[in-house]
């Protein structure tokens, strides 16, 4: 691979389609370009992203041969949801005798609310035997007669017996409309949830075929031979005929491409990420170096869909102040209020950004046009308390942001999308100043504080649910409103903050930068290490099928006792990448960091193992009246700590040794009580690899597993084992 390669991430966005270039080898940003979204084209979306594709490349030089990887994230599924722009699905229902009687209930999903007064379009048929050609055409026929467009099969028990499914599709193939079988989109058991979860993929099926076609058709005209991925909700990628296959996955992609984006270019283990835009600010989890996933939320009911954690705050960088004692308007932007007098202050920030009240923030006026300038307070849409504070000046109405305060003290850094100049954003500041009786510092840092406020409940909330390391938990901001959010929320929260490296970017970088992703759910009663083992295997061979190279795949392997659920989580980069970067950290780096991390002096942190591509430090905490702990840190080539643990024990070996030094390991830290056996949390570094298999608690599953792990090694490879006892 040369560095003249690139890979090419398209976000297609609500307004604009943002396109960047990333240098396959090194991973820096060559260019990136804005169009705007091509909804009312003839070709739809598609034309937007040839269009930016076709300028990026311009902009850099390259021929269209030079792409070595191209994916685009859309939100296309999620609009089709949120406008209730959907497909009418027919669903066929089987089952015989009191099995039936639970597939009919599967009729009411018609109730399923889209928008308000709209509701999903469903029609369904029931079938007794699904070997009844005859009575499986009827049930087809009618559905197709209300009105059907894509079709779906459900019987109870699909996941292990999906042959009465796969029986009704094949009698209705003849109809040529895009089919669906529930247990193709699951195989969780739960009858309700799993149809529900397949009917909803099933009404966006048609929209969104109609886009993949034209989307690859004319990516395969302009000339690119690389296969064209698309953007998960879980923070990776699949191949096109995927997406084709379950759509709902791009459901609620849009956060997930700029967390992927903060998680591969700035390497964050163990914090948050913020995205941040004119209205509102998404937050997502990194533990220990991965994104947190849950079953989503849709269309008010969970779902199978595993997408990204992500919780919004209706606070950005355009949300308007709002402060107590205005006279208030009659709505919309019309209505003035008072100006000067005591006892006013800030109440809050948002919900209502300048975007929707139709008005310029502040900070970006020329300053002639703030002469004058007069507070009011407005309504900005009719039913809105009139209380969002605005300037009335020589130049217009003007609205008083997140943005204009944030500029106005001088956290929004140079070169940043946000950036204004300081003395104007002083200069917007200082009626709401004088109104509040205090000086533009204060009024600035009384606004963020209002705004900072439902975004640090939120992030308390989720230090606190996924238990992260409160030292080490930076907080990275993304999106062209980062920095009205996350500079002064780190010095609230007084820990570590940045805004991420080109950050108005952050979700295209993101999809340019994700890896192929897939995840296999199973539910398997007292699961076996055969069992383990196939399920892991299964998850491999989808993402290669996929395009990821099979010499760089990583899974990880959870086994949940409580529920019986056997997940593997498979990644990989459809190609192997160098990372020939032009600075690596030296020792003395390497060992800031881990210091850093560990809040240790560098003399008391020392190495305890390394690979290649990682060194492992730690350090000893003597403590009085409890047994000493020994925490540690990894820390990879570029001087990232990739992994914190908090009292750990670490050995070092070989790919031929391994087995037998881990299975003395295991039995030495394995723990016994009222909660049954649980094997410690083990990680390998392996190669390039920190291979995870802290998920499994069943020591003979989890041995199984690393000597699956180690099974291609040569045998005189090194391995450093990081074991923590489960408490």
């Amino acid at each position: 691979m040369t560095t003249h390669r690139i890979r090419v991430g398209i976000d297609v966005g609500g307004t604009f389609t943002d396109a960047v270039a990333v240098d396959a080898a090194t991973l820096e940003l060559r260019g990136q370009v804005k169009v705007p979204t091509s909804h009312h084209h003839e070709d739809g979306v598609a034309h937007g992203i040839v269009e930016a594709l076709d300028r990026l490349l311009e902009q850099t030089g390259n021929a269209p041969e030079d792409v070595a990887f191209l994916a685009h994230g859309t939100t296309q599924a999620t609009n089709a949801l949120l406008e209730g722009d959907v497909a009418t699905v027919g669903l066929i229902g089987i089952g015989t005798g009191p099995g039936a009687a639970f597939t009919r209930r599967l009729a009411s999903f018609r109730n399923l609310e889209l928008t308000p007064g709209k509701r999903l379009p469903l029609h369904y048929a029931h079938v007794a035997d699904p070997d009844d050609a005859a009575d499986v055409r009827r049930a087809v026929d009618e559905v197709v007669r209300e009105g059907a467009e894509v079709l779906v099969a459900s019987q109870p028990f699909s996941v292990d017996r999906p042959e009465g499914e796969e029986a009704v599709l094949e009698a209705a193939r003849g109809k040529g409309l895009p089919m669906t079988a529930a247990h193709g989109i699951t195989s969780l058991y739960g009858l309700q949830k799993r149809t529900r979860t397949a009917v909803v993929n099933a009404a966006i099926l048609p929209r969104m075929l109609a886009t993949a076609d034209l989307v690859d058709a004319a990516i395969t005209k302009a000339g690119v031979t690389s296969p064209l991925m698309v953007m998960r909700c879980d923070g990776g990628v699949m191949s096109l005929d995927e997406m084709r296959r379950r759509p709902l996955l791009t459901v609620l992609s849009g956060p997930a491409a700029g967390v992927a984006g903060a998680l591969m270019q700035e390497r964050i283990s163990e914090g948050l990420f913020l995205e941040t835009g004119g209205t509102s600010t998404d937050i997502s989890v990194v533990r220990r170096g991965k994104v947190a996933v849950r079953h989503a939320t849709i269309l008010g009911k969970t779902s199978y869909l595993s997408a990204l954690d992500v919780r919004t705050v209706g606070v950005g960088g355009g949300s308007m102040v709002r402060i107590s004692g205005g006279t208030g308007g009659t709505g919309g932007t019309g209505g003035t209020g008072g100006t000067g007098g005591s006892g006013r202050k800030v109440t809050a920030v948002g919900p209502r950004s300048a975007h929707i009240a139709g008005l310029p923030y502040a900070c970006f006026a020329d300053p002639d046009d703030l002469r004058d300038a007069a507070l009011a307070t407005v309504s900005p849409l009719a039913d809105d308390p009139a209380d969002y504070a605005v300037l009335d000046a020589a130049g217009g109405r003007f609205a008083i942001t997140m943005t204009c305060a944030a500029n106005a003290l001088g956290r929004v850094p140079e070169g940043d999308f946000a950036r204004s100049d300081q003395e104007t954003a002083k200069a917007a500041l200082a009626p709401l100043a004088a109104a509040l009786g205090v000086d533009v510092a204060t009024a600035a840092t009384q606004v963020l504080d209002a705004g900072t406020a439902q975004v640090k409940a939120v992030v308390d909330t989720l230090i606190s649910e996924y238990r992260l390391d409160k030292d080490n938990a930076v907080l990275v901001g993304g999106g062209g409103g980062a920095a009205s959010v996350t500079p002064h929320l780190a010095v609230v929260c007084e820990r570590e903050g940045r805004i991420a490296a080109h950050s108005e970017v952050i979700s295209p970088i993101g999809v340019a930068l994700a890896l192929v992703r897939e995840q296999i759910e199973r539910i398997i009663p007292g699961a076996g290490q055969e069992q383990i083992l196939a399920v892991r295997a299964e998850a491999e061979r989808a993402v290669v099928a996929q395009g990821a190279a099979a010499d760089g795949v990583e899974v990880e392997v959870t086994v949940d006792p409580q529920t019986s659920t056997v997940r593997a989580v498979a990644t990989g980069a459809t190609e192997l990448r160098t990372q020939d970067r032009a600075h690596r950290a030296d020792d003395g780096e390497r060992l800031r960091a881990a210091a850093a991390s560990l809040k240790a002096d560098p003399a008391e942190v020392r190495v305890l193992a390394g690979t290649p591509s990682h060194t492992v430090y730690g350090t000893e905490l003597r403590r009085r009246y409890r047994a000493t702990r020994h925490p540690v840190r990894v820390v990879d080539a570029d001087g990232v700590v990739r992994l914190h643990s908090p009292d750990a024990r670490v050995e070092t070996t070989t790919a031929g040794a391994a087995p037998q030094v881990l299975a003395t390991l295991v039995d030495e830290v394995t723990s016994y009580g009222d909660g049954g056996v649980r094997a410690p949390a083990l990680r390998l570094l392996i190669g390039s690899r920190i291979s995870d298999l802290s998920g499994v608690v069943e020591p003979q599953s989890l041995l199984a597993l690393a000597r699956s792990e180690l099974s291609s090694r040569a045998a005189d490879e090194p391995v450093v084992a990081v074991v923590e006892a489960r408490t």
